[in-house]
């Protein structure tokens, strides 16, 4: 059964709906366990604003499509957020762990967003453009703030680790 792209469309704002409720209940875990490494904390909780943010785009964005996010995903996904946080709580690197998962989970934002906004074209849906091209720019920014910062968080983990 061939699917109509409004209809692509709407399942993957619904989708990136999700993984931002992913992606906040990941932060939310890790900012709460980011005292040792200030910096990393104070970012990840401007991203975790950016991000609540983000929802409301990706809302507005299906409020203009007269559709709503799923109860499902957004809810899944949560646990999921959650269980992946706490997967590293256990590890002695736990810090250089998230800050891995973290590099790769904005990789997947940013695709997420790329894809939408082509969509969005595909759709005709120009007003949701600025919306999603404001979001992936954020993505952009986390991912290049962990990529440039993975030698201090590196660094900053083995003084911890030795002075432990």
């Amino acid at each position: 059964m061939a699917q109509d792209v409004r209809d692509i469309f709407i399942t993957g704002l619904r989708n990136a709906h999700a993984m931002e409720t992913q992606a906040r209940e990941m932060m939310e875990r890790q900012s709460e366990r980011l005292d040792e490494y200030p910096d990393v904390k104070a970012r990840v909780q401007e991203h975790l604003r950016e991000t609540e943010t983000q929802l409301k785009r990706l809302d507005e964005c299906l409020a203009s499509c007269g559709e709503t996010a799923s109860t499902m995903k957004d809810a899944t996904q949560s646990l999921m957020g959650n269980m992946a946080a706490l997967a590293h709580t256990v590890m002695p690197d736990e810090i250089l762990k998230n800050t891995f998962a973290n590099n790769a989970f904005e990789q997947f934002e940013i695709a997420a967003y790329k894809s939408l906004l082509s969509l969005a074209d595909l759709t005709g849906m120009s007003s949701a453009k600025p919306l999603l091209e404001a979001s992936l720019k954020e993505e952009e920014a986390m991912a290049a703030w962990i990529d440039k910062n993975i030698d201090n968080v590196t660094r900053s983990y083995v003084r911890v680790a030795q002075a432990a």
